[in-house]
């Protein structure tokens, strides 16, 4: 359960912190600091906690969208502020599917971010995993050794997978088997994202 939801107008907050960070760093190379940015009079409470965020880039051409650059940290493990100016820059500057974002295409791209509840371990036999797992509600974890993908949940809503296509294409996500799922070595995590865009 998300210990504290945003409000909308927290939600654009983060949408505007993160737009405003992509454009200071590629107009200046400088990283925002979060508790006092430009064009944003001070940030509500809740960004001074820790929690997990990935913020999504996408290219929109008419009813298209377009994935240009997705960055997060799945873990609470920084204040909220500070977790989305950092994914934003990686996203805009580090994914390795793409090429950086240039300044002039920054105006041609929407900005999500999806602020994360705390990953927890699916607790059921491999057979019962996809009764487990609810569409458009849960993210997903899958890690097997030195293996690990995520996907966010409004993944499996875009691409209407169900559970168990949900399961195969994060285990592929992590270069695993879409079946590995199945194998008792392999951990499955999920979490709740809560979607600003």
């Amino acid at each position: 359960m998300m210990t504290e939801l945003l409000t909308s107008d927290e939600g654009q907050t983060a949408r505007k912190l993160a737009r405003t960070a992509i454009e200071e760093y590629l107009g200046s190379g400088e990283v925002i600091k979060p508790e006092s940015p430009p064009d944003i009079p001070g940030l509500p409470p809740v960004f001074k906690n820790n929690r997990g965020v990935f913020v999504t880039l996408n290219n929109r051409s008419g009813s298209r969208r377009e994935l240009r650059g997705c960055i997060g940290r799945p873990y609470p493990v920084m204040p909220l502020g500070e977790a989305i100016v950092i994914s934003a820059i990686n996203a805009a500057t580090e994914d390795p599917r793409f090429m950086p974002v240039t300044l002039n295409e920054l105006n041609n791209l929407e900005i999500e971010v999806t602020v994360l509840t705390t990953p927890h371990r699916v607790e059921a036999r491999p057979e019962e995993l996809p009764d487990k797992i609810e569409v458009g509600r849960h993210g997903l974890i899958v890690q097997k050794g030195p293996y690990s993908g995520l996907l966010l949940p409004q993944v499996a809503v875009e691409n209407d997978f169900d559970a168990e296509e949900f399961l195969g294409q994060t285990c592929m996500k992590a270069g695993l088997f879409p079946d590995a799922w199945f194998e008792s070595d392999t951990e499955v995590l999920a979490f709740e994202g809560q979607i600003f865009h």
